[in-house]
């Protein structure tokens, strides 16, 4: 019998070298357009990797917390084609792109085990697009509760949910209220 060891892809990415960043709250990571020369790690706090609309508005397209790897597709790219933005302090290991490629090119389980953290990305990417093609705020909370066990961040970072589900600040905290009048209609909201 052949046994199939299963790898995940940060704890082979932590055998290559790697130095520690430290971001600030509202610090750039890295910019679109940007060269791709870096992997980054989340070790510690939270990082959004976002686009801008042509009306101004903010796509989040990723929620990098810790323990996540931050825009892992521009390993197959030259140049960003976001922005990154740390939302509160932050602490990213930092892999030297090279190093990377070389390890997925040379290693069949590190490719497999990236392909299978890409699968699982692309699987919280639809997730997230099944949210936001939903009408109405109340729907958009109402996945994404069920999709998060119920539990909504911190009073103080409510408006990062607004910005997961497509919505204005002051629209999740209207319905936010509303559910709260309604005593609990949902599992979760009375933690608010």
């Amino acid at each position: 019998m052949i046994v199939i060891m299963r790898f995940d892809f940060p704890r082979l990415l932590a055998k290559l070298p790697s130095r520690k960043r430290r971001f600030a709250a509202g610090a750039e990571v890295l910019g679109i357009d940007a060269t791709v020369e870096n992997l980054y790690f989340v070790a510690c706090g939270l990082v959004h990797l976002q686009r801008a609309r042509e009306d101004g508005e903010v796509v989040i397209l990723q929620r990098a917390e810790k323990g996540m790897i931050l825009a892992e597709a521009s390993v197959f790219s030259t140049h960003y084609h976001c922005s990154a933005i740390a939302l509160q302090q932050s602490e990213l290991l930092v892999y030297p792109m090279r190093a990377v490629q070389q390890q997925l090119s040379e290693a069949p389980e590190a490719a497999l085990a990236f392909a299978r953290h890409l699968a699982t990305q692309v699987r919280i990417a639809r997730k997230r697009a099944e949210i936001l093609a939903l009408k109405t705020v109340h729907e958009r909370l109402q996945a994404w509760l069920i999709w998060n066990h119920g539990v909504l961040p911190a009073k103080g970072r409510w408006y990062h949910v607004a910005e997961e589900i497509g919505v204005s600040k002051e629209a999740l905290y209207r319905e936010l209220a509303k559910r709260r009048k309604q005593k609990g209609a949902m599992s979760g909201v009375n933690r608010l």
